[in-house]
């Protein structure tokens, strides 16, 4: 492990000395490029040569997830070169998203896609590639789609992956192989594995390449992926840094970095990326769908409004829900786009404990198809749970607490266990507080501690900040509340570990260590508050108190 850290730290240094110094631009200022920039990709191929750089700009789109963008560019080289084989593995690679579809049944290729994908493998086969290395790319994608009417994602995921594996194997000098295999290997990984298997062997294999792909986009991008978890999510900082410079041109590419900014709690950079991001979002999608709002706009704003909630910047982030009651007409109803919908009003309403305010919400728009998203629907009947225990609507709480339950068991009859396992967090958490409510107390301790056992086995996943209301934070709260600062403070630490800069961990460690007799920590505690809250813009109770406890 440690002499992996040092490879990853050698990749760090690397990409520190491509990215442009802190004290001048910035990292994250953003300016408008004349010329669209996406990075600098090498994939030779047999195709005419007039097609040869829109391929390699396609490749480099692909990289940064800009999949309905990549189809299209792989499909017009099709049209224009019609022997180009390469140009249908293109379009079947842009069918299949490894990373969000990783675990994740709503976020895998509808049928549909799925459909589209056999189908350019098919044309790709028929048209019959003219080099070895060619034809195995070709097998690689193939293998995902075979059978993919009949046969589950997580195998064919599985056999993308080996079939990747074999690319590298046989052609050793390819970047673009080894870049590619990564990707695989985290489509593969599961959120249980805490030794990060996966993600480390991903890692290994993009900081072999990087020495000779400094502005590749896969690069930067999969080593974002690769390590953005909160033990590692330090190494990746350099890489989230340079991202952003290398494919500004890509909303994803401004985006990606917030992930590593909010696992350090750097929130003036994630704010910083997100509003470039949804910036660029808007741009694309005012030509390519008008009217419509872009999902990738939607994913930077939950990033936003989440880094505005920790700052106590409430203004700003009421904005943004109030911006979501206008979006009807969506580019692409897929998982993130309904994620953030259901996220965001969760958010702003629960971290300010606005607990009436909560219990009222609904799911919007109502022309979203929110039965192919149960996940993300749940997480307004949470809010609604909670609204419910912690203002005195019981009956709200329970009915809310009713459709959780509906959606747990729905979601773990269709095999999704990762986000069958969220909801029963959000279930417990739920039921926790309505059972302080009605004086159930020690039934109430049980529930949240079974909560943040169950939400310290996994982690979060890549289309959220973080929990709406972390279990251990919440745990926190009723220890608390029950007299017992001490155990209190070591569950709200607990959460600061794993999410540093959390304005309401932080603000319950602060009134724990009062209550403790631990001046020195609350003065810690109360300090990196009110470094927060220099942001604010005063509407928040507790960073007003905070200020004046100072």
């Amino acid at each position: 492990m440690r002499t992996w850290s040092r490879a990853l730290v050698a990749a760090a240094l690397a990409l520190i000395g491509s990215a442009p110094a802190r004290g001048d631009e910035g990292p994250h200022v953003h300016e408008p490029a004349a010329v669209e920039k996406f990075g600098t990709v090498r994939f030779p191929v047999s195709c005419r040569a007039e097609v040869r750089a829109d391929f390699e700009t396609a490749v480099a789109i692909l990289h940064s997830f800009g999949y309905a963008r990549a189809e299209k560019a792989f499909a017009d080289i099709a049209a224009r070169d019609a022997r180009c084989a390469m140009a249908h593995w293109g379009i079947a690679m842009s069918l299949y998203h490894p990373v969000w579809a990783a675990g994740n049944p709503a976020a895998q290729p509808t049928p549909a896609e799925l459909a589209r994908g056999r189908a350019a493998v098919l044309r790709a086969r028929e048209i019959g590639a003219d080099t070895p290395r060619e034809r195995d790319y070709i097998a690689a994608v193939a293998a995902f789609y075979k059978d993919s009417d009949s046969v589950d994602h997580a195998p064919r995921a599985l056999a993308f992956q080996k079939g990747m594996e074999q690319v590298r194997l046989n052609n050793p000098q390819d970047d673009e192989a080894a870049i590619f295999y990564a990707l695989s290997l985290l489509g593969t990984a599961t959120p249980s594995d805490k030794t990060y298997a996966n993600q480390r062997k991903a890692a290994e294999l993009l900081n072999d390449v990087l020495p000779r792909a400094p502005d590749h986009p896969g690069v930067a991008h999969y080593l974002i992926h690769s390590l953005d978890y909160p033990s590692l999510a330090e190494l990746a900082l350099p890489a989230a840094r340079a991202y952003a410079r290398i494919a500004p041109s890509a909303p994803h590419a401004l985006h990606m970095p917030s992930h590593i900014f909010t696992r350090l709690g750097l929130w003036g950079e994630s704010i910083e990326s997100n509003l470039a991001s949804a910036a660029a979002a808007r741009s694309q999608v005012a030509s390519s769908h008008p009217g419509a709002t872009a999902f990738d706009e939607l994913h930077a704003l939950d990033y936003l409004v989440y880094a505005y909630l920790q700052q106590g910047q409430d203004g700003k982030a009421a904005a943004i829900v109030k911006q979501l009651e206008g979006v009807d007409a969506l580019d692409e109803a897929q998982f993130a786009a309904a994620y953030a919908l259901a996220a965001i009003p969760s958010r702003y309403a629960l971290e300010r404990h606005a607990w009436t305010e909560a219990a009222r919400l609904e799911l919007r728009p109502a022309s979203f198809p929110w039965p192919r998203f149960q996940s993300a629907e749940a997480l307004v009947h949470f809010a609604r749970a909670m609204g419910g225990a912690r203002s005195g609507d019981l009956a709200t709480a329970r009915s809310a607490l009713a459709r959780l339950d509906a959606i747990r068991q729905r979601l773990v009859e269709a095999k999704d266990g990762y986000w069958a396992d969220q909801v029963e967090i959000q279930r417990r958490e739920a039921a926790g507080w309505i059972a302080r409510a009605e004086g159930r107390d020690t039934q109430a301790l049980d529930l949240l501690r079974a909560a943040a056992q169950l939400e310290d086995s996994t982690d979060k996943h890549p289309v959220t900040p973080g929990a709406v209301l972390p279990a251990r934070e919440q745990l926190g709260v009723l220890l608390g509340e029950l007299g017992r600062p001490a155990e209190a403070l070591e569950a709200f630490e607990a959460c600061l570990a794993t999410a540093p800069g959390r304005l309401n961990s932080l603000r319950g460690a602060a009134q724990a260590a009062q209550e403790t007799g631990d001046r020195e920590k609350a003065r810690d505690y109360l300090a990196r508050i009110a470094s927060l809250g220099d942001k604010s813009d005063g509407r928040r109770l507790e960073l007003r108190e905070t200020t004046a406890a100072r």
